[in-house]
């Protein structure tokens, strides 16, 4: 097992909720670009019904674009996977 996997692994067996662990990655900044596209960040339920198209684009570097914000560290994007593993627990 290589490291990422042990992080995975190591985040997967910690609880994570969208209040907790989650709402707090997206900053001010990021719901207010997301929101002329009908994602709301601060939302649960949005987060919960993008989730798959999130990851994909932090998890990548597409997001936040350029100039915008900080890209997520792969501890970040591995504990919105865990969320994600773990059913969306709010």
């Amino acid at each position: 097992m290589n490291g990422d996997q042990k992080g995975t692994a190591h985040m997967a067996d910690q609880a994570v909720s969208f209040a907790t662990d989650i709402r707090p990655m997206f900053t001010d900044l990021d719901v207010e670009h997301m929101q002329p596209f009908g994602m709301d960040l601060s939302s649960y339920d949005d987060v919960k019904a993008h989730a798959d198209a999130i990851y994909s684009a932090v998890e990548s570097g597409a997001m936040p674009p350029s100039g915008t914000g900080e890209r997520w560290t792969s501890e970040q994007c591995e504990r919105f996977k865990a969320w994600q593993t773990q059913g969306f627990p709010p």
